[in-house]
């Protein structure tokens, strides 16, 4: 019998992995809820409860309320980043649509957010 080691990343390897992709607009993969998911961090911070969140646009990969076609504002979510696992970077086309619906009830103190790195835009190759 062999015995497969898996690697544990820690919160704080997830919140770097996070910030990252935040920063270089770049979408994650990762399992939330026990789902393979991808998503495009867009803000990274603390609830008002002190909880450390991430307002992610999901485009890809499963959910259990059902994903929406690629665009759709409904295919925002707020992630509880404790709740990552098997986290790693994408080299893919980062993802929005308008309208997130709960930046601030998310989000209330952003330790970083993609909006504040306009000059990144990877659909123009940089």
């Amino acid at each position: 019998m062999r015995v497969v080691r898996a690697q544990i990343q820690t919160v704080e390897e997830i919140y770097g992995l996070v910030w990252t992709a935040v920063a270089n607009k770049q979408p994650i993969e990762a399992m939330y809820q026990g789902l393979p998911r991808l998503f495009c961090p867009h803000r990274l911070g603390r609830n008002r409860e002190g909880q450390i969140r991430v307002l992610c646009y999901q485009y890809g990969g499963e959910s259990r309320s059902g994903l929406q076609p690629v665009g759709s504002p409904a295919n925002w979510r707020c992630v509880a980043l404790e709740r990552l696992s098997r986290v790693k970077l994408v080299d893919d086309a980062w993802r929005t649509a308008p309208n997130h619906s709960r930046p601030a009830s998310c989000v209330a103190e952003a330790d970083i957010d993609a909006e504040d790195h306009p000059e990144r835009d990877p659909q123009k190759g940089h």
